[in-house]
C-alpha cells in the first residue's frame, strides 16, 4: 500500500503512537538523570588513613569498596582546615569567607571575637533548597556545625531546606552520634516508595574526637598501641556503617541510580607527640578519647586539621555511581574542589539555578564521568586565621591566604610579607618552594588574590546574630 492511500486516520494514529513513545522516551532518559545523591562526609580524616589509600594497618573494607567500585580522585580539596567553613562550602557553592566564615563556630563570645556570625544565613543559597525545588527528597544526618549546640536560638538544620533531619553541634535535641546511618536507610525506602530521588547528607562523625570506641571493635587491632588500637576501632566503626549504606542500597536495587561521594571535611587532627591519652568531653556528643588517640596520616602532606597546606585540606574524595562513573579508577590529575559539589549536584539533578546565583565552583559532572580538565581554568581561594610566625609545634600552620590557579598553589602569611609557590602537578607534597623563581607567576597569583578579597564583605550581615550577643 502506497502512503498517498494509507488511511489518514490510521496514519495520524501511528504518528500518535510514535510521538509518545519517543515522549517516554524522553521522559525515562530524565528521570535517568536525575539520581539519588548521598554525600558522606566524614570528620578529620586523613588522607592515607584509608586502606585503599595505602594504610596497612587501619582497616576501611566499606571505603574500599567505593573505590573499587569508583574512581578515586587525588586533586580534591576543601576550603578551609576546619569544619565549618569547609561545610558552608558544600551548602553554598561558595567560599566561605562570603560569610565572614572562617573559622569554626563556637559558642557566641567568640564567634563575635573573631568577627564571625553565630550561624550560617539561612537566606544563603542552598543545596538542598535547589534540590528539593527540583522534586528531591532532601534530608541531613549526624554533624552540623553551621552552628553550635550552645546557641539555643540558631536556626535548625530544616530552614536551609531539608525535610527530614537528625543531627548534633545544632541546637535542639542533639542525634546520637551513631545513629547516621540508621536514620538514613528509613528515608532512602520512603523516598523510593514515594518515586522520588533523594538527596542525603551524611555527615559522619569519625575520627572527630572525642573517639567514641566500641571496645569489641578495639579486639580487633590488638598488635596496635593504645592509640592507634582506639584510632583504628572509631575508623572501621564508620567503615561498617558506611557498608550498612551500601547494603542497604543494593538491597533496595537502587545503587545503579545512585551517586555516591565519600570525602572528608578537612585533614586530621593531631596532639603534639606526648599527648596522654585521656577521656574528654562534647557538649554535643558525650565522652570519649581526647587527641592522644588522632593518628590520622596525612600521606607526606604538609601539615595537619587548621593549616592551608595540604595536609589541611587535600583528602580523600571518591565517586561510584554504576555504569556512570568509571570502577577502579585513580585520577591524579584532575581539580577539584567542594565548592563544585552544588553546581556538579544541580547539574545531575535537572536544577536550573536562579540567574541572580554565582557559585564559586563549576560543574565537574564531566570530570566525575572520565572526561577531565587536568588544569582547572577557574581559580580556587581560601582565607583562615594563622599564626605569624610560625608556631615551632606546627611549622606548616601559618597560612592565611592561598590561591591554586592552574598548577600553581600560592600560600601567604597574615600580612602578605611571606609567600611561597608550588606546582602541584610536580610537587603535590609542597616539598619546594619555587617562589624565588617565579616573581611574575607571584604577582600574578597576588593580584589574584587581591581582586577576590576585595569582594569580601568586611563584616557578617543579615539575619546571622544570637540574642546572646552583647551589643
Amino acid at each position: 500500500m502506497h502512503l498517498h492511500s494509507f488511511p489518514l486516520s490510521l496514519f495520524r494514529l501511528g504518528a500518535i503512537v510514535l510521538l509518545s513513545c519517543f515522549s517516554l522516551s524522553l521522559a525515562g532518559h530524565a528521570k535517568e538523570k536525575s539520581p539519588n545523591v548521598i554525600l558522606i562526609f566524614v570528620d578529620d580524616m586523613g588522607w592515607m588513613d584509608l586502606t585503599c589509600q595505602g594504610s596497612d594497618f587501619y582497616k576501611t573494607p566499606s571505603i574500599d569498596r567505593l573505590a573499587k567500585e569508583g574512581t578515586d580522585f587525588h586533586r580534591f580539596t576543601v576550603a578551609s582546615g576546619v569544619c565549618s567553613p569547609s561545610r558552608t562550602a558544600v551548602m553554598t557553592g561558595h567560599f566561605p569567607a562570603r560569610y565572614n566564615i572562617d573559622g569554626h563556630f563556637a559558642w557566641v563570645p567568640s564567634n563575635q571575637r573573631r568577627n564571625m556570625p553565630d550561624w550560617l544565613d539561612t537566606a544563603a543559597p542552598s543545596l538542598p533548597r535547589f534540590l528539593k525545588k527540583a522534586g528531591y527528597a532532601t534530608a541531613h544526618y549526624g554533624k552540623w556545625h553551621l552552628a553550635n549546640d550552645m546557641i539555643p536560638d540558631s536556626p535548625f538544620p530544616s530552614a536551609y531546606g531539608y525535610d527530614d533531619y537528625g543531627s548534633y553541634n545544632c541546637s535542639g535535641p542533639q542525634m546520637f552520634v551513631h545513629d547516621d546511618v540508621k536514620s538514613a536507610i528509613p528515608f532512602m525506602k520512603k523516598s523510593k516508595e514515594s518515586d522520588k530521588p533523594f538527596f542525603i547528607n551524611l555527615w559522619i562523625h569519625e575520627p572527630h574526637t572525642p573517639f567514641h570506641v566500641d571496645p569489641k571493635l578495639q579486639k580487633l587491632f590488638p598488635d596496635l598501641p593504645e592509640a592507634d588500637n582506639i584510632y583504628a576501632a572509631t575508623l572501621y566503626h564508620a567503615d561498617l556503617r558506611i557498608g550498612q549504606l551500601l547494603d542497604a542500597l543494593d538491597e533496595m536495587k537502587i545503587s545503579d541510580n545512585t551517586l555516591v561521594i565519600f570525602s572528608s571535611d578537612n585533614g586530621p587532627a593531631r596532639g603534639s607527640p606526648n599527648s596522654p591519652i585521656t577521656l574528654s568531653y562534647d557538649s554535643a556528643t558525650g565522652p570519649g578519647y581526647g587527641i592522644g588517640a588522632a593518628k590520622g596520616i596525612t600521606g607526606g602532606r604538609r601539615a595537619f586539621k587548621g593549616a592551608l597546606m595540604e595536609g589541611g585540606i587535600g583528602v580523600p574524595f571518591i565517586a561510584r555511581w554504576p555504569g556512570k562513573i568509571a570502577a577502579g579508577k585513580v585520577d591524579k590529575t584532575s581539580v577539584l574542589s567542594a565548592v563544585d559539589l552544588l553546581p556538579t549536584f544541580c547539574e545531575l539533578g535537572n536544577v536550573k539555578l536562579p540567574k541572580s546565583y554565582k557559585p564559586d565552583g563549576i560543574s565537574q559532572v564531566s570530570v566525575l564521568m572520565g572526561k577531565g580538565n587536568p588544569l582547572r581554568k577557574k581559580p580556587i581561594f581560601w582565607r583562615m586565621s594563622a599564626p605569624w610566625p610560625a608556631n615551632e609545634s606546627k611549622p606548616d600552620h601559618w597560612v592565611a591566604y592561598a590561591v591554586v590557579d592552574e598548577q600553581w598553589k600560592l600560600v601567604l602569611n597574615k600580612d602578605q610579607s611571606h609567600a611561597e609557590l608550588f606546582d602541584l602537578v610536580r610537587d603535590p607534597l609542597e616539598s619546594s618552594d619555587l617562589a624565588a623563581k617565579n616573581l611574575e607567576t607571584v604577582k600574578r597569583m597576588k593580584n589574584l588574590l587581591q581582586k577576590w578579597l576585595s569582594s569580601i564583605p568586611a563584616k557578617p550581615t543579615g539575619d546571622v546574630f544570637s540574642n546572646l550577643r552583647e551589643n
